[in-house]
């Protein structure tokens, strides 16, 4: 009787290994924003965009799986002047997620200002780094190379988007995703146009990829 017993609790007690594990190849969506992605609105106007009027479409071509993608727009506000910015996001049936973004500046800045061109930052009498800004909307801007690094370091040569004040001078470059080197915390800039340089200026960013000296753009064009 007591080997039985001892048969029967041990067979009771024994671990079942039936758990099974897959590889599987990371693959993240694709978010494509249907709907304008970049505005501008005065201070306390509106309406802003909502997940209602968000309208982006989402698919991993690996895993040929279209998905059904979810906005949050909560961080939205047009009481601050400033960079706001929508996420639109997807996951695959793996859990990678894939994001998009929609980019709201609130400004006070009159339709007319228009500061893109093509400007440079000098680092060294033997290294430039060429920047172009372009106008995504009143007061709204894009720069190809947020950081102003030289082309010797590719990988770092990331877009960024910011904001100019009601006042022509201030610039908000506001908290907001990259691609690849994390979240940029914000910092404020200065555009300067009172003399026959005119110059873009800032503190890098707050990101653990870049120091955080001042950095200073020359317009060309």
């Amino acid at each position: 009787m007591l080997s039985v017993f001892a048969a029967v609790a041990f067979t009771a007690c024994k671990k079942q290994e039936d758990t099974v594990s897959k590889l599987v190849t990371v693959s993240y969506p694709t978010v494509i924003i249907k709907s304008p992605q970049y505005y501008s609105f005065p201070v306390g106007g509106g309406p802003l965009p909502s997940a209602n009027n968000i309208v982006a479409t989402a698919y991993d071509s690996f895993y040929h799986e279209k998905l059904q993608p979810v906005v949050d727009a909560s961080k939205l506000s047009s009481l601050t002047s400033g960079l706001y910015v929508a996420t639109v996001s997807a996951k695959n049936s793996y859990g990678y997620v894939g994001n998009g973004y929609v980019y709201v500046g609130i400004t006070d800045i009159h339709d007319s200002i228009n500061i893109s061109g093509v400007y440079v930052r000098r680092l060294s009498p033997s290294d430039s780094a060429i920047v172009h800004i372009m106008k995504l909307a009143a007061g709204l801007y894009m720069s190809d190379n947020l950081a102003g690094v030289s082309s010797t370091n590719p990988g770092f040569i990331i877009p960024g988007v910011f904001v100019m004040d009601g006042d022509g001078s201030t610039l908000h470059m506001d908290k907001q995703p990259s691609t690849t080197l994390g979240t940029f915390e914000g910092a404020n800039g200065l555009y300067d146009n009172s003399t026959t340089d005119t110059t873009i200026s800032y503190n890098v960013i707050n990101n653990a990829n870049f120091g955080g000296q001042s950095r200073i753009f020359h317009k060309m064009q």
